[in-house]
């Protein structure tokens, strides 16, 4: 019944297309065209099964394509003539996002696609200037060290971070507390950092990539520079749906084309953004040739395991995680940390300072 609904709001909208075109009397457009023109409506839903109520929009687009078809001296507007009008429509207002990527081609903006680093990972934000968007790859680092602070967003401490990024950084702590605090206090200080972030941080579709991040940076494992994240967290470890998710994917894809593709980059997103995906052609070509890559996950284990190569763990019966294990790691070092804080405060108690004999 779903695929009935679907496939007769698709002909509707093509009949709508055909009506427009005779009432403004101008060419009509052959199949290719209605589908470029559907295909371009569903990308302003960013849902699959969604077409855009926006009609002036499509009505301007089918009328830009039509010029395109004249310069061509088609008969109809063909699916090329669509996609040029799309791409100088992009061309108008992309100059922004042409700017960053020129700063990332030259490497000034730092974006690594190669190699693995302990605590450092890609994530991925959206940008809008006017109406239209895209995505921004953004290097975030984390390191860890002895103490009581718990996660610091370096963002928030400075006055940058929005309340819902505020929020995600904060889930981080819980996440930890959740999965590793059933035999020991998580005492530890975390700083979290958008490197090279000058304006204010807001949502939480990168506290997954932050969380990636400082378990990194616990476990002391590498993660791999050519994959870059998308999604928010919970409290539970689950990987949830966020926005922008076409644009992100194929912001990462085009660096990487830029600096070499190698067959081992590609994009974690949540798996249940996959029906928001509707990526460009270039995009699509390459995963089906396996040289760029969609990896959809619901769960923090599975995003680690794809970044580090390793098994994540399982809690055993006896409150630990298995020899070998990702997790293991990140619980050791928890486990070392808080150690070093009790003796730490039990010093203090005997002497009043650290570091003095009492007397």
């Amino acid at each position: 019944d779903q695929m009935d609904r679907k496939e007769e709001t698709i002909m509707q909208s093509a009949r709508m297309i055909g009506r427009f075109c005779r009432d403004q009397n101008i060419r009509h457009l052959d199949r290719t065209g209605v589908a470029r023109v559907l295909e371009y409506s569903m990308e302003r839903t960013e849902d699959k099964e969604k077409l855009t109520l926006e009609l002036g929009d499509i009505s301007d687009l089918i009328r830009e394509a039509d010029y395109f078809a004249g310069l061509d001296q088609a008969a109809f507007i063909e699916r090329k003539h669509v996609e040029e009008a799309i791409q100088k429509r992009i061309y108008r207002s992309n100059l922004i996002e042409e700017r960053i990527k020129e700063l990332v081609e030259k490497d000034i903006l730092w974006v690594e696609t190669e190699g693995a680093k302990v605590g450092q990972i890609n994530g991925l934000s959206i940008l809008v200037t006017g109406d239209h968007e895209f995505g921004k790859p953004n290097r975030i680092t984390a390191t860890v060290s002895v103490g009581r602070e718990g996660v610091v967003a370096i963002e928030r401490e400075s006055k940058m971070s929005g309340n819902i990024h505020t929020k995600g950084v904060m889930i981080l702590t819980s996440f930890l507390k959740e999965r590793f605090a059933h035999n020991k206090p998580v005492s530890l200080t975390a700083t979290l950092c958008f490197e090279q972030s000058y304006g204010l941080v807001e949502g939480d579709s990168a506290s997954s990539t932050e969380l990636f991040a400082l378990l990194s940076a616990l476990a002391r494992v590498p993660i791999k520079q050519g994959i870059a994240v998308s999604g928010s967290i919970s409290q539970k470890g689950e990987v949830q749906p966020v926005g922008g998710v076409s644009r992100k994917v194929e912001a990462f894809y085009d660096i990487c084309k830029h600096k070499g593709l190698h067959g081992g980059q590609g994009v974690i997103i949540p798996a249940k953004n996959i029906r928001n995906l509707m990526l460009k052609q270039d995009v699509i070509d390459s995963v089906r040739e396996g040289k760029f890559h969609i990896w959809p996950i619901s769960t923090v284990e599975e995003g680690m395991e794809i970044l580090s190569g390793m098994e994540a763990g399982t809690l055993q019966p006896d409150g630990t995680y298995p020899e070998g294990t990702l997790f293991r790691k990140v619980d050791e070092r928890l486990m070392e940390i808080a150690e070093i804080v009790r003796k730490f405060a039990k010093e203090e108690e005997g002497t009043g300072k650290p570091g003095q004999e009492g007397g």
